[in-house]
C-alpha cells in the first residue's frame, strides 16, 4: 500500500523509548497498512499530564485518520489525549490505569474503537487493572501469556494491531 491513509502515533512507557521492541514490531505493520508513523520521545518526562500535553501538541496539526498506540504509561497517555485529538482508534498494551501517581481520565473515553491487551504475568501493572477497565467500560480485553514487556506476545500483537488498523477505517467496528 503506497497511499498514506492516516497517522499512527506511538507512546512508550516510563522506562521505554520510541525505539522499543513493541514499537518497532508494530511500526512496520502500520506502514504496511499505509499509515504515516511516528513515535513521541518522552524519555526524561515522568509527569503523565506533561506527556499527555506533549502528545496533544505533537498531533495537533494532523488531519484525517489518527490512531494512537501506547504501552504502559504510554497507554494512559494515548487514552487521555484521544478525546481532544478526535482519535479514530486507541491501541493499548498493558496501560497504566488505576495506578498510584496516575490521575483519573479527565475527559472520559474517546468515541472510537479501543483495543486492550495485557499480559497475565505482568509484574509492573497487574492485569487486574485492565480487567477492571474493560469491565467498567464494556471493552474487549485480550489477555496473553506474557509479562509487562510482552516480547513473547509480539506475533499476536502484530496480528491484532493489523486487524485493528484495518477495522478502524470502517464505519462499524467489530471487536
Amino acid at each position: 500500500m503506497s497511499e498514506i491513509t492516516g497517522h499512527v502515533v506511538f507512546s512508550h512507557g516510563l522506562e521505554g523509548s520510541p525505539f522499543g521492541t513493541k514499537i518497532r514490531a508494530l511500526y512496520e505493520i502500520a506502514e504496511g497498512e499505509g499509515f504515516e508513523v511516528a513515535a513521541v520521545d518522552y524519555r526524561g518526562i515522568t509527569d503523565p499530564e506533561e506527556r499527555v500535553q506533549m502528545l496533544s501538541d505533537f498531533c495537533r496539526d494532523f488531519s484525517g485518520h489518527l490512531v494512537l498506540a501506547g504501552s504502559s504509561l504510554g497507554g494512559y497517555v494515548s487514552l487521555a489525549a484521544a478525546p481532544t485529538l478526535h482519535a479514530r482508534g486507541v491501541f493499548l498494551m498493558a496501560p497504566a490505569l488505576y495506578m498510584p501517581g496516575i490521575p483519573p481520565l479527565k475527559r472520559g473515553l474517546p468515541d472510537c474503537p479501543i483495543a486492550l491487551v495485557h499480559g497475565w504475568r505482568d509484574e509492573v501493572i497487574p492485569c487486574e487493572q485492565s480487567m477492571r477497565f474493560a469491565r467498567e467500560n464494556r471493552l474487549a480485553l485480550h489477555l496473553v501469556e506474557s509479562d509487562h514487556q510482552m516480547h513473547s506476545a509480539i506475533p499476536f500483537l502484530r496480528y491484532l494491531f493489523q486487524y485493528f488498523l484495518v477495522e478502524s477505517r470502517r464505519a462499524q467496528f467489530v471487536a
